[in-house]
């Protein structure tokens, strides 16, 4: 089952903006989640894995909403010190459901950090837990001013970049964004191809509802359509989020990603991730340190993303990487909420530690 308020990115949906964590509490209650199953952490992990819950800036806040949720009227009996632990051992849980989403690992960290401060001058563990809650409200309240940022900084960068065009066509892959929208808002936006983004169908699933939904103009292709879509000439630009970008601008996004990008490249069709900078991992030299997960071979092998009836050949061996690494050679910029990142070296590379100093 798919919990309405966190089916979609923040980055698109404005339900984020009404989400707090009372109105999770009264949606799982809703679903029955909280009678049913007694290690609610586990519904909330399973929603990560599962992408119920999709976009790694969507992640790192459903996660965080979601701990809220169980924290909220927990009759919970130990020290403050305990409490804290607690909280941190379930942050550590939900974090396990996508190690390659580098938001979601740093939100956590950010938040065990903050319980543990608190547990040192507390004398109640509910204390702890309503810091924790009114932390992750926070960082909802935040993320959605960030996208907006993005939404902004893409869409005027986009129109900036593509003058000649008085009206842009975008091809998408696996998430929507912000930056489309604001594009369709302002009346620049012709229409955004999404693609289904096999094998577990995200696209089809997940990208055409929140175009639907925003009546964006949209039409839906088979991953394998995209060349041909570009070599006709229907779309100006291509945008895509983030798991993870390493410090020299390669890119960790859903697979199928860097086949995009190839693509664009030799229809001189321009490339862009879009992303928080929470997603951007200075300690990696590159994207040959990103750890890419591989996911159930029932998604290859069954119809419907592995939800189906088997259709492929019994004994056949599958090989399903989540993700793949775009090179930052074929990216045309990065575009953050604290403005966009673009190639200034002779050589064509991204300066992305010296964007970010400033920008902080």
């Amino acid at each position: 089952m798919e919990a309405y308020p966190v089916q979609r990115a923040p980055a698109l949906c404005g339900v984020w903006e009404r989400v707090s964590v009372a109105s999770l509490t009264l949606a799982c209650e809703m679903r029955g989640d909280r009678d049913s199953n007694p290690e609610p952490s586990g519904h909330r992990r399973n929603a990560i894995r599962d992408m119920v819950v999709r976009g790694a800036p969507a992640i790192a806040i459903a996660a965080a909403l979601a701990l809220g949720v169980e924290v909220s009227d927990l009759d919970f009996i130990g020290t403050p010190g305990e409490a804290a632990s607690f909280v941190s051992k379930k942050l550590e849980y939900l974090v396990s459901s996508r190690p390659s989403a580098v938001n979601l690992s740093d939100a956590a960290t950010k938040l065990q950090t903050l319980v543990s401060k608190a547990a040192e001058y507390s004398k109640d563990s509910k204390a702890i837990f309503q810091v924790y809650i009114e932390a992750a409200e926070t960082m909802l309240v935040d993320d959605v001013a960030d996208n907006k940022a993005i939404g902004s900084h893409g869409a005027v960068f986009l129109q900036r970049q593509l003058a000649n065009s008085k009206k842009i066509s975008v091809l998408t892959h696996c998430n929507t964004g912000r930056v489309i929208r604001t594009l369709h808002s302002g009346g620049v936006l012709e229409k955004a191809f999404c693609t289904e983004t096999r094998p577990f169908n995200q696209g089809s699933r997940l990208t055409a509802f929140e175009l639907v939904h925003e009546k964006i103009p949209a039409t839906l292709i088979a991953d394998s359509a995209a060349a041909a879509l570009m070599k006709q000439g229907h779309v100006q630009a291509v945008i895509v989020g983030a798991d993870r970008i390493a410090a020299n601008g390669d890119t960790a996004n859903k697979i199928g990603t860097y086949n995009l990008a190839i693509s664009a490249k030799h229809h001189s069709v321009q490339f862009y991730v879009a992303a928080l900078v929470t997603s951007i991992d200075l300690s990696l030299p590159s994207g040959d340190e990103i750890v890419i997960e591989e996911r159930s071979p029932k998604e290859l092998l069954d119809s419907e993303g592995g939800l189906g009836k088997q259709v492929a050949a019994s004994g056949i061996s599958v090989w399903n990487p989540a993700f793949d690494v775009t090179p930052a050679n074929l990216i045309t910029a990065i575009i953050t909420e604290k403005g966009v990142i673009t190639k200034t070296d002779a050589d064509g590379s991204f300066d992305i530690k010296g964007f970010l100093q400033p920008a902080k």
